[in-house]
């Protein structure tokens, strides 16, 4: 199995990244240039991280090869269709297999649910009903639903795409990992440790063996927050045992320095795991020589996997 790596800059964005629209540009053309696989944007209303859609639209224009996916867009609180037609535009002009559509519930904090207005108790059944739409407009011509939270008559929304975009589901907990099992074309957590991956794959195996379908060997993953040298501290750190406060040795999660990123991969790589998106938990502009060269060092100690 080939293993891919792509580069996120996670909820904070172009904090982490110069700033402006000519900063971001540089960024896309390093990642084309260099060769990562994939870019992928996060998203949170509360904050400064660009919409998805827009900066996945606008490297489709910038770039001829580099992938582009969501780790995540948030469903509940958007309609289905205008999402579908939405990424369907934005796959036909970018070109065969370089969307990479990824989505969940959304951030569990109420400032997010009031921005989408949905009641947290809605999120999860006003997802599966949202992402059961978005598949049905990728692949029939004429789509009629009535659900709980979806009524639609004789729905005929294009562009059409000879082949639907696989979706890519998150999680941990375990009913999410029931949700990727009977949905999901791939799997990409985050805030997951190299010793847990094997037996959390195994239960996305066992939920989509029980929904009578697989999920293909080469579409298993993981987000990677990681630190070029200095340790985690400060706000960050706090959120990260906030989420995972089961986890004692925050290594375990997030490696500091480029040898220590490159063995974690390679434990998850032993498990199954092909596809790695690596988020910064620190300011690219800090690294010595900026950006390009933070990304030129990450290419040149991990890329080397890919072969």
């Amino acid at each position: 199995m080939k293993i891919r790596i792509g580069y996120g800059l996670g909820t904070q964005g172009l904090d982490h990244a110069p700033g402006d629209g000519s900063g971001y540009t540089q960024l896309v053309d390093d990642l084309e240039r260099l060769n990562y696989d994939s870019v992928w944007f996060s998203e949170r209303l509360n904050g400064n991280a660009p919409d998805p859609c827009a900066l996945m639209a606008y490297t489709a224009g910038r770039t001829q090869r580099l992938k582009m996916g969501m780790s995540v867009m948030v469903l509940p609180g958007r309609s289905p269709v205008l999402v579908a037609k939405e990424l369907a535009s934005i796959a036909l002009l970018a070109g065969p297999g370089r969307l990479l559509p990824a989505f969940g519930l959304g951030a569990p904090d109420p400032r997010e649910h009031q921005a989408f207005g949905v009641a947290r108790e809605d999120r999860a059944p006003m997802f599966n009903e949202s992402l059961e739409v978005i598949r049905r407009i990728w692949r029939e011509e004429s789509v009629t639903h009535h659900g709980r939270f979806f009524h639609y008559d004789d729905l005929n929304v294009g562009p059409r795409l000879p082949r639907a975009p696989e979706v890519w589901l998150g999680g941990i907990a375990p009913s999410e990992l029931r949700r990727v099992g009977r949905l999901a074309d791939g799997w990409l957590p985050s805030f997951i440790t190299p010793q847990e991956a094997p037996d959390l794959k195994a239960k996305v195996e066992a939920a989509a063996a029980e929904a009578e379908r697989a999920i293909e060997d080469d579409h298993f993953g993981a987000l990677i927050v990681y630190s070029s040298g200095a340790p985690l501290a400060g706000p960050f750190l706090d959120r990260v045992r906030a989420r995972r406060p089961d986890v004692t040795d925050t290594s375990d999660l997030f490696p500091v320095g480029l040898g220590a990123l490159r063995a974690h991969i390679e434990r998850f790589v032993e498990s199954g795991y092909t596809k790695f998106v690596l988020l910064p938990a620190t300011d690219l502009r800090s690294q010595p020589g900026g950006v390009t060269a933070e990304l030129e060092r990450v290419a040149e100690q991990i890329l080397t996997l890919e072969n």
